[in-house]
């Protein structure tokens, strides 16, 4: 179960999730300079809009795509908030694939897997540039980019995994539903 895992705050203090029983939670992997870098503005939106409804989000920064997050935990804070006003807080900087993954993102793979891109502008482009990295991409349920978001109920259940590209109103349209 989600409650079972612990994630380190920037400040290296551990945070039992067990302390978000209850609470809907969205654990995204996110990077200061990638594409989707600019998902952190709806995401922001939605932390003020349900925050007080019960949504947490743990913003889990990654430097394994593309070394799209490679400043220092508190570099990636200071990006946040001055560029995105970012108030929710971000976690350390961790793996989230490979042999030094966090345990969550182990379990939150086994609970949601990879079940392919969302139709858009972006599909086709992320599909050749997986297929260059492993020709099996499409088989493994690994993080596959940075803003890959998994969405978890009130009872600790992983409903929901949406990819980069995902629309975020339809992100939005799940918590939505769960709060």
């Amino acid at each position: 179960m989600v409650y079972d895992y612990k994630v380190k705050k920037s400040n290296g203090e551990d945070l039992d999730l067990s302390t978000l029983k209850g609470k809907v939670i969205m654990v995204v992997n996110t990077a200061t300079g990638c594409g989707f870098t600019p998902q952190y503005a709806p995401i922001e939106e939605m932390y003020k809009k349900y925050h007080d409804k019960g949504l947490e989000i743990l913003d889990i920064p990654c430097n394994q795509f593309g070394g799209q997050a490679p400043g220092s935990d508190s570099e990636i804070h200071e990006f946040c908030t001055l560029h995105y006003n970012t108030t929710f807080e971000q976690m350390k900087k961790a793996d989230v694939n490979g042999a030094n993954e966090l345990p969550l993102y182990t379990y939150l793979k086994e609970q949601k897997g990879f079940e392919g891109f969302p139709e858009g502008q972006y599909k086709d482009m992320m599909e050749k540039m997986m297929a260059k990295m492993d020709p099996d991409w499409n088989k493994k349920s690994d993080i596959k980019w940075n803003f890959t978001k998994f969405i978890i109920d009130r009872d600790g259940n992983v409903v929901a995994r949406f990819e980069p590209m995902a629309d975020m109103q339809d992100v939005e349209n799940c918590v939505k539903t769960l709060l």
